[in-house]
């Protein structure tokens, strides 16, 4: 499981903005305009946030999304530069599809999937943004999914078997499984 970053003064990390938002008002003089800016935080070597930043202007509305994402980072786990395992999640009308590729296939995702698997440090997986693809419920989504995702050695821990267990289960291989004795 990912767990939540604590200290944040050490690290150096890099800031993508995902999406920003212009709204406006109509007040008696005119318009009065406000942006919303959704921006993404990571060190590539596991360790991302996300933060939402809303001001009178886009510079600070990205400064304050940027307090916002460093205040909000969490661990994930990754196995060299792709994620541990397949994974699937719903966010409101967003599903999203994680899957582990293999080295030298690339970062094949899209908008805010690809901003926040890049800042990760993820260079090879496959992502699909099936519904909604609002830049909130997608960038939401992939949290949800990152944060499930879990590493071998922590599965075997919180089971309490070995670690080869965990990869071959309680399927042994000994020499009479494998001889094609009783084949023919």
């Amino acid at each position: 499981m990912a767990k939540r970053v604590v200290t944040r003064e050490a690290l150096a990390l890099e800031d993508r903005l995902v999406w920003l938002n212009r709204t406006s008002k109509v007040v008696k003089g005119g318009r009065r305009f406000g942006f919303a800016a959704l921006v993404v935080v990571g060190d590539r070597q596991g360790i991302v946030g996300f933060g939402l930043g809303k001001a009178a202007e886009a510079n600070i509305a990205i400064a304050k999304g940027v307090e916002a994402a460093k205040k909000n980072l969490y661990r994930i786990p990754l196995r060299r530069t792709t994620i541990p395992h397949t994974i699937s999640v719903k966010y409101e009308a967003t599903r999203l599809l994680l899957r582990p590729a293999a080295p030298g296939t690339g970062l094949i995702a899209g908008g805010a999937v690809r901003a926040i698997l890049e800042v990760l440090g993820v260079q090879d997986v496959l992502a699909k943004v099936i519904g909604s693809s609002n830049p909130h419920n997608v960038v939401r989504a992939t949290f949800k999914a990152l944060l499930q995702l879990e590493d071998a050695a922590s599965i075997a821990q919180r089971r309490g078997i070995s670690l080869q267990k965990v990869f071959y289960g309680t399927y042994e291989l000994t020499s009479s499984s494998t001889d094609n004795s009783g084949a023919q």
